[in-house]
């Protein structure tokens, strides 16, 4: 019997997994998937429900999120911001929504005024405080106000993940400080991610996970093609050669982590 794996972050509500999504789901199954979670992104009020129902047509293998990604900050600044911030704290207080985000900061490519990203992150870490769920964080070039916010925003209330981990170490310790694990994708397989292989290597065994960010960033060999949840394997194996660690062990242990920090119950040894 296979050990299991967790995909603690994908978007498969994306369009891009159409006329083929059942076979995404079997051949991730295939390779021992057990969870996935789905992550809804909102980007306007037609898309407030989108990764919840594709998580509600199949309970047995998916949980989901809602947030607003720092991509799409602004929108809670439009006419119908009130209405989609209503509809996403409403939906936050289901069972099936087991963390609030992705939210965070990306500096990177600013597709929203940093000040808007800002005031969504704070907010959303408020949601989770008061729903008693953890958070998704995405942070991208922007390290230090990522964990200002966190500090200031008490977030260690709820922890959470830091998804998709592209920073160092140090910026690794800083958070797990404040109760959050680190989630590695793909990107951790690339040849160039020397500091992330680092990272890997260190991080605590009660503090790691896996997951895809699928449809994007496929690990290696897959790299270029479109990301799948059965890609996990691939970037599950590679961390454990990283860390010298048997392969099943490190599949059981990230599966664990991902349960515990996300109220699932785990698998039966």
């Amino acid at each position: 019997m296979q050990a299991p794996l967790f995909d603690t972050h994908c978007h498969l509500d994306d369009r891009r997994f159409g006329e083929d999504f059942d076979s995404v789901l079997a051949r991730a199954r295939e390779v021992g998937v057990w969870k996935v979670a789905t992550i809804g992104c909102v980007r306007g009020l037609d898309t407030v429900r989108r990764a919840f129902e594709v998580a509600d047509t199949h309970r047995d293998f998916m949980v989901t999120t809602i947030g607003v990604h720092p991509h799409d900050a602004e929108t809670l600044f439009t006419p119908e911001g009130d209405a989609i911030w209503k509809q996403i704290t409403e939906l936050a207080h289901d069972p099936l929504v087991v963390a609030i985000g992705e939210m965070g900061l990306d500096f990177h490519y600013d597709h929203s005024p940093r000040e808007q990203q800002r005031e969504v992150f704070r907010r959303q870490i408020a949601l989770a405080r008061e729903v008693k769920k953890p958070i998704v964080v995405h942070s991208r070039t922007a390290r230090q106000d990522t964990l200002d916010i966190l500090r200031e925003e008490n977030a260690r209330d709820v922890g959470g993940i830091l998804h998709c981990f592209s920073e160092d170490a140090a910026f690794a310790k800083a958070a797990l400080d404040m109760g959050f694990v680190a989630s590695f994708s793909g990107i951790v397989t690339f040849k160039t991610a020397t500091d992330i292989q680092e990272a890997a290597k260190l991080q605590p065994a009660d503090a790691i996970l896996v997951e895809t960010d699928a449809p994007y960033l496929a690990p290696l060999p897959h790299r270029g093609r479109r990301n799948e949840p059965s890609y996990v394997a691939h970037t599950a194996d590679f961390v454990a050669k990283l860390r010298g660690e048997d392969p099943d062990e490190l599949r059981w242990r990230t599966t664990e982590n991902a349960c515990r920090m996300l109220g699932v119950t785990p698998p039966s040894r």
